[in-house]
């Protein structure tokens, strides 16, 4: 998924279907952080392997970010999605509790923040549902590990296809491409733990590999 990230509909600037829930101030703080980063918007936009125009769209309230646009985001700006949610989370306990770990939807995705703010990996349990990312190729530096707790992945890495049933695990260099899937109808559940750097590093990031496909 997957830590910038680079996220590219096969449309150029397709829109971001609405979150279903409220999304905290988002609009405001993507803003706030691209600034803070000293990114225009030409530059974060091609970062997060969006258009400008998406990106304007998801800073003024128009459009609301899916999850994987807010991750690659989160990679661009140095940050955790919590952060680009405007969530706050008090101290850095090393014990998440599940009761404390509220769900949030964006873009058909559900999360859970996994993990403390503040360190050099994100760590997200994750339910994808079916058809979801599909005509999505990501290509960004660092590493990604994700391990399947429900249902069938179908994972992309170059040019080889992979099919990850419960129990399985994949941990792999973030500038191979890839793409991940559901294989069923009911969606899969995942944890997901991907670095996080900052946006000079970030700058690398690479586009979707042309043509690339299921």
């Amino acid at each position: 998924m997957s830590p910038s990230e680079t996220e590219r509909p096969s449309g150029v600037d397709s829109p971001s279907e609405p979150a279903g829930g409220a999304l905290p101030a988002v609009a405001p703080q993507l803003r706030a952080l691209r600034r803070q980063a000293s990114l225009t918007l030409e530059a974060a936009a091609r970062a997060a392997g969006l258009s400008p125009a998406h990106l304007s769209r998801l800073e003024t309230g128009q459009r609301q970010p899916s999850l994987p646009m807010l991750l690659a985001l989160a990679r661009v700006y140095g940050t955790t999605v919590a952060e680009l949610l405007g969530e706050t989370v008090a101290g850095r306990d090393a014990v998440i509790r599940a009761a404390d770990m509220e769900p949030t939807a964006a873009g058909g995705w559900t999360y859970w923040q996994a993990g403390a703010p503040g360190r050099g990996m994100q760590a997200l349990r994750v339910h994808v549902p079916y058809g979801s990312q599909g005509d999505v190729v990501r290509v960004h530096p660092g590493e990604e590990w994700l391990h399947v707790l429900r249902g069938r992945l179908r994972l992309r890495l170059g040019d080889s296809t992979h099919r990850l049933a419960a129990g399985d695990s994949a941990h792999f260099d973030s500038l191979t491409p890839h793409r991940i899937a559901a294989e069923d109808q009911d969606g899969v559940d995942l944890l997901f733990v991907h670095t996080l750097l900052q946006s000079p590093t970030a700058a690398l990031c690479l586009g979707p590999t042309p043509g690339d496909a299921s």
